[in-house]
């Protein structure tokens, strides 16, 4: 089983849509058993809140599923336990970085890495702008590249 974690600040808006966004490609694709998806936060402030309304409103447009998804702060046993820890910015993969230190653990990357050709490397916090259309648009492709990834890397179909 590949096991995915998408991380930023905390846990409400870019990491439980990009849970919900890539949990939902992973079912269209008939993947749920080899691919668990989950999601966390570098922050402890909203542990235990649902999604932003923002989130929750852009998902149900898209007509994906937020059920479930509850805010929790990452932890070291989640930087072993995952197979791919997806940083939303540089600030989150900075602080993923020095989680891990030198110990051994999931590939640690930037969700726009999966953006083949994008000039852009950070999804950005829509909590303050309210640009949660703009970044579901980058939560999308980010996901659909990471997915395509996986599935090329771990011979998925």
């Amino acid at each position: 089983m590949v096991k995915v974690l998408f991380v930023c600040l905390g846990n409400i808006c870019r990491s439980p849509m990009a849970e919900a966004v890539f949990r939902d490609m992973v079912k269209r694709e008939g993947l749920e058993d080899k691919i668990a998806v989950d999601s966390a936060g570098t922050g402890s402030w909203h542990v235990g809140d649902p999604p932003h309304r923002g989130t929750r409103d852009v998902l149900d447009r898209h007509q994906i599923s937020y059920e479930g998804l509850k805010a929790r702060q990452v932890n070291q046993q989640d930087l072993s336990n995952f197979d791919y820890i997806v940083a939303m910015d540089a600030g989150n993969l900075g602080e993923l970085r020095k989680m891990a230190g030198f110990k051994k653990t999931g590939e640690i990357r930037r969700l726009m890495d999966f953006v083949p050709n994008s000039d852009i490397l950070d999804v950005p916090d829509p909590y303050y702008a309210g640009n949660f259309d703009e970044v579901y648009e980058m939560v999308a492709k980010g996901c659909r590249g990471l997915l395509e990834t996986i599935k090329q890397k771990h011979h998925l179909s």
